[in-house]
């Protein structure tokens, strides 16, 4: 319960900062070119509100809605969720978003899509400058990586050592949640990867449908190579009780071959999903040796390996030196992001969709503010894309509209922007479902 509590207090947290944010955005926009905004709320007041204030001499009210699902800022003259048409049907006035020309319109409508890009610069920059960055130089890692089958269907062993990516020096694998999948998208979009293998460099061919197929498979593409040489065993456990000691490598489990403790691990869960419990597990100490091992599903072998201790290299930044750093970060994971987005549209990327409960799983279970404003800051980046999706009812959706009327010099009818908006929401809601149901077989069922 302890976990559920901090994970939804910094999803609220969170969610709270980039909508008011993204809010802002257009309400800042439409007082620059003097459009009346009538609400800006954040959450939804359906039927009534938690909180509401109207300044004196205001046309603005400012509240705290009751069904946490975003926000929203209602703009005179301007067709959006709120679905308003009584308003349209009036004589346009001057201070209403519809009496605009179409480029302030536009500089309004992308207003929000433009704050939380910005935001999440701006998070990324100050996290740098409060706590610099962190990476392992590849070049290091004389073990090298454990790979998917996925990955070593298309010719990648354990053990290979990435050196390029389409003939350019690779080496910087970082630490931060964030980035640290980055090097399995850059795989992605390579058209050749090169790798250390044995002391010489091997050329791999990556195939265009990489992220699908690994989509399609269980288990992490690549991983830190960890060899399976324990360090430590629990008395108590599994292992000890099969006679494994500190120092003893693991080489085969009921003859399959180990050669690398993430292989040890897939192994065993493979077994036990099977109903296997079990095995004799080869270990070479001063030569091959055979034992008899019982493991059940709580306790695994009771056993550790040795780590590896590879130099981390920490880069700390100035306060100016973080903002073009924070560009670079955030442009990272913008370009990653749209990268699997294309995903989305298979079976198995429309199950990976979620909603508040996989959003708030991505939050660490103890409360951590750099781990925090890094989520934070990557939740803006995702908000940012998904608004200028050009879907009737989202900001990208409006954009659309204008970018066509800017082009053609005819503005949408009023009818055709109701029906588009009515569309925009049923899809909306069709994903929220999607969304919801998704989350529902993931953490209940």
């Amino acid at each position: 319960m302890e976990i559920f509590l901090v994970r939804a207090l910094q999803l609220i947290l969170a969610l709270s900062l980039l909508v008011l944010i993204h809010e802002f955005g257009h309400f800042l926009f439409a007082r620059i070119f003097k459009v009346k905004v009538d609400k800006f709320y954040l959450f939804f007041d359906w039927k009534f509100s938690l909180f509401k204030w109207k300044p004196k001499n205001s046309d603005t009210e400012y509240g705290i809605g009751w069904i946490p699902l975003g926000g929203y800022c209602k703009i005179a003259g301007m067709i959006d969720e709120s679905m308003d048409t009584e308003q349209m049907k009036k004589p346009a006035e001057p201070w209403e978003y519809r009496s605009k020309p179409a480029w302030q319109r536009l500089f309004i409508i992308i207003g929000g899509v433009m704050f939380n890009l910005i935001l999440a610069i701006f998070i990324y920059a100050m996290v740098l400058f409060t706590w610099g960055d962190s990476h392992t130089d590849m070049r290091s890692m004389k073990n090298g990586f454990s790979f998917s089958p996925a990955a070593q269907e298309i010719g990648f062993r354990n053990g290979d050592i990435i050196t390029k990516m389409d003939g350019e020096e690779v080496y910087r694998l970082y630490h931060d949640k964030v980035r640290s999948t980055n090097i399995f998208r850059e795989i992605c979009n390579a058209g050749e990867v090169t790798v250390l293998r044995d002391g010489k460099e091997v050329a791999i061919a990556i195939p265009d449908s990489l992220g699908l197929l690994n989509m399609n498979r269980t288990g992490l593409f690549l991983q830190e190579r960890i060899l399976p040489v324990i360090d430590s065993v629990d008395a108590n456990g599994a292992g000890a009780v099969a006679g494994i000691i500190k120092g003893d490598r693991i080489t085969a489990i009921d003859e399959k071959a180990i050669d690398s403790w993430s292989d040890l691990k897939i192994t065993i869960a493979g077994f036990m999903e099977q109903g296997k419990q079990n095995f004799t597990i080869e270990v070479v100490r001063d030569s091959v040796m055979q034992l008899s091992a019982k493991v059940d599903s709580t306790y695994m072998l009771g056993i550790m390996p040795v780590m590896n201790n590879y130099p981390v290299v920490h880069n700390d930044y100035g306060f100016f030196e973080s903002f073009p750093a924070g560009i670079s970060f955030g442009t990272d994971v913008l370009r990653g992001y749209v990268s699997d987005f294309q995903y989305v549209f298979t079976s198995d990327g429309a199950k990976s969709v979620g909603m508040f409960a996989s959003i708030g799983s991505l939050f660490p279970a103890a409360w951590d503010w750099h781990e925090f404003w890094l989520m934070t800051a990557f939740l803006s980046i995702i908000l940012a894309f998904m608004n200028i999706l050009p879907i009737p009812a989202l900001d990208g959706g409006h954009a659309l509209f204008l970018l066509v009327e800017m082009i053609t010099g005819k503005q949408p009818s009023d009818k055709f922007l109701e029906r588009a908006q009515m569309i925009g929401m049923l899809i909306i809601l069709g994903l929220f479902v999607l969304a919801t149901y998704n989350d529902l077989m993931r953490f209940v069922f």
